[in-house]
């Protein structure tokens, strides 16, 4: 209290007193009053008027010698007597209730202080007992736990015992069902069994108990039967819808081919569906059983409603006379084929109702192998038969590759299946198309150069008309070949290599070129052909015609049936089409140059000469001509000249045209009037010039002139 305000001096050791304003402990009493006089004089210096050079103390306390100057009123005294002797009894009454709560507190602890004492030697003599008591039952406890944990055990057994039997609780009401077979319970019934008797072989082989073995044994066995009762019937199922049909009846009132019947599919797809998923996959590339079912019944209907059109594609592709080139539809092949189609989409669709996704493409190909196995058969004596006569019947085989191909591409689009089965069939047949390009060529030389003689009369051959035939037919097979002749390339076809169809020779850089139009390479075909008839029938012209008359109108006649052929047929078309250039017309022209040289003979006898030193000079242009003037103008010796020219004239041209009467039978229509155009064309200007200046040499006896100009016109005329 040394740093309180108003406080100088020292104060004795007493008692510890606390202050009831600010609650501080004070040594005595005096202190506690001066500091509460302290506090009073700090909160409410204004009300007093008494100031103090240190703090009152009581009488009882000794001081210092300090004087206290009074200077306050007596109503303040009286303020702070009041303000003491409340503060005094208050303090009395409070400390008389705490002392009684600290005697009665005292009282308590002695109270408890007494029950803890007591209650530590119980808690003594019970922990002796617990003790002795462990000594004694600690055994019997031990023993106590190890019979539970045996007791437990056992409990466990039993439940895990009852647990592994009960897969053979209802084994027998199975057996019964499964015994009874599907047609007998319904097939849905049927399969619920066998998924119940499965799920308990099932149980009984997870727990591996021998005491189980006969059981597995014999639920195993049960499962067999039962698979094997539903593959019977899934078998049967098929088989009553599985009587081959008559594929033309179809094609021909364009009607969908038969598929299994509707109320049969999902029957056929709960059988399917229960052994696939039950059955592990052997043979047929991982096929399950119901899968290699469904081939073989199937397949063996599809060969069979297939074979009498097989047959009937053999039988219709047989020519009675091997001289006849084969014509486009003759064949059954067409309709074979589109039987093919139809029958396989209509099996496709079934497949696809029936079987899971992935199993698809593995069953619709085993489904059609046999079908397939037997078109490729078909094709294979087709190819033999078209070997046999390879000229006339290589366009069975261009028939038979476009179709084929077609066919291909028309079920791969549907299925995404068989495209290269069908290939592969059509393989030989294609091997003999691609030959027989080469092989037309070759037999156009072998039969030119075979023969001695052609006809007198100048008639055209008829190899000309078979070749241009064989083109004609040609062009109707544009898109096998197409491929054919790409495959080839651009002139390959005049190889040796090509034309035997050899697959061992080294392919040329034009059967590369990807950019290769089908359409063009076949008008390169067609016109080399007949580039090749036509260079064949001039060398053989010229190695046994000596007359130019005859060589001409040989030519003439050939190059105008093929000219005819060409524009009655699609291959007018194919060369517009291609701006492939004809050179048939060149052809033309040079056989019309040929038949007239030799009618230049009787044109060198219209030739003569003019001298124009002689005498006045005609005018040019003029039609009055006076021959007999002109005539009077000649010596001796140039008349008999003229006379010769005339008489020579006479005997040329009359030659000539009895000639060409004789050949005019066997030329053609147009060749017979287009020659004769040009022979008037050539020998009438002449003639006429010649007879206007000279006819008069002979003064109209007719021994020299036997020609006027109307008569001649007549006479040429009459050669059209």
């Amino acid at each position: 209290m040394d740093n309180d305000p108003g406080y100088d001096g020292d104060v004795e050791d007493e008692a510890s007193w606390q202050c009831q304003l600010c609650g501080d402990e004070f040594e005595n009493e005096a202190d506690a009053y001066l500091r509460d006089w302290c506090i009073f004089n700090a909160h409410f210096p204004d009300r007093l008027k008494v100031q103090f050079s240190s703090p009152p103390k009581p009488n009882n306390v000794p001081r210092s010698s300090t004087s206290i100057t009074p200077t306050f009123t007596f109503g303040f005294i009286a303020i702070l007597l009041v303000f003491y002797f409340v503060m005094v009894g208050t303090r009395n009454v409070v400390f008389a209730e705490e002392s009684a709560e600290v005697e009665l507190l005292r009282a308590q602890a002695e109270k408890q202080k007494d029950f803890n004492k007591r209650l530590l030697v119980t808690l003594g003599r019970v922990s002796e007992l617990g003790n002795s008591l462990k000594l004694e039952l600690g055994p019997v406890y031990n023993d106590t736990q190890s019979l539970q944990t045996v007791t437990d055990n056992a409990g466990r057994l039993l439940d895990e015992l009852q647990k592994q039997t009960r897969p053979l609780e209802g084994k027998a009401d199975e057996e019964r069902t499964i015994r009874d077979g599907p047609a007998a319970v319904g097939v849905q019934s049927y399969l619920a069994s066998l998924k119940r008797a499965e799920d308990k072989l099932s149980n009984l082989k997870s727990t591996n108990f021998r005491v189980n073995q006969e059981a597995m044994s014999e639920l195993g066995n049960l499962l067999n039967y039962g698979r094997q009762q539903l593959q019977a019937l899934f078998e049967s199922l098929l088989q009553e819808d599985a009587k081959a049909i008559e594929p033309l009846q179809f094609i021909t009132k364009q009607l969908s081919f038969p598929g299994i019947p509707q109320s049969k599919i999902s029957e056929l797809a709960a059988l399917d569906g229960f052994v696939s998923a039950n059955q592990p996959r052997t043979g047929y590339q991982d096929s399950t059983a119901s899968a290699r079912v469904y081939a073989d019944v199937r397949g063996l209907y599809l060969s069979s409603s297939l074979q009498n059109l097989a047959t009937a594609s053999i039988s219709t592709s047989k020519k009675k006379s091997l001289d006849t080139i084969y014509r486009q539809g003759t064949s059954g092949i067409g309709t074979y084929a589109n039987a093919i189609e139809g029958i396989f989409l209509a099996e496709w669709r079934n497949i696809t109702l029936i079987f899971a996704r992935d199993t698809w493409s593995t069953i619709f190909e085993h489904t059609t192998r046999q079908a397939i196995a037997e078109f490729s058969k078909t094709l294979r004596e087709l190819g033999v038969q078209i070997k046999s006569s390879i000229t006339t019947d290589c366009f069975l085989a261009y028939e038979i590759v476009g179709i084929a191909n077609l066919l291909a591409i028309r079920i791969d689009s549907q299925t995404g299946q068989l495209k290269q089965q069908l290939i592969d069939a059509v393989k030989p047949v294609r091997d003999t198309a691609k030959a027989s390009i080469g092989v037309l060529l070759d037999d156009i030389r072998r039969r030119m150069g075979a023969m001695i003689t052609i006809p007198n009369d100048g008639a055209a051959l008829p190899i000309t008309t078979e070749v241009m035939s064989r083109l004609q037919a040609l062009v109707l097979y544009p898109q096998p070949l197409s491929s054919i002749l790409t495959s080839l390339g651009d002139g390959n076809w005049s190889s040796a290599a090509s034309a035997n169809g050899s697959t061992t020779s080294l392919p040329s850089t034009k059967s590369f070129d990807v950019g290769a139009d089908g359409n063009q390479l076949l008008a390169h075909y067609v016109s080399d052909t007949i580039e090749m008839l036509l260079s064949n029938l001039e060398s053989l012209a010229k190695r046994l015609v000596r007359s130019k008359a005859v060589h001409g109108v040989f030519m003439a006649n050939n190059v105008a049936i093929v000219d005819r052929m060409i524009r009655s047929s699609e291959i007018q078309s194919l060369f517009n089409s291609t701006n492939t250039s004809n050179k048939v017309e060149s052809w033309r022209k040079k056989a019309t140059g040929t038949y007239l040289d030799a009618w230049r003979e009787p044109c060198a006898a219209l030739m003569d000469v003019q001298y124009t030193n002689r005498g006045a000079r005609p005018p040019s242009g003029s039609n009055a001509i006076d021959s007999a003037a002109i005539v009077k103008s000649l010596n001796s010796k140039d008349k008999d000249a003229l006379k010769e020219k005339f008489k020579s004239f006479n005997l040329s041209f009359d030659a000539l045209s009895a000639k060409h009467k004789e050949m005019s039978q066997s030329m053609e229509r147009e060749v017979r009037s287009q020659l004769a155009r040009d022979i008037q064309a050539m020998i009438e200007p002449l003639y006429a010039r010649f007879w206007d200046r000279y006819h008069e040499v002979d003064k109209g006896r007719g021994k020299y002139v036997r020609y006027d100009k109307g008569s001649l016109s007549a006479q040429l005329s009459s050669m059209g």
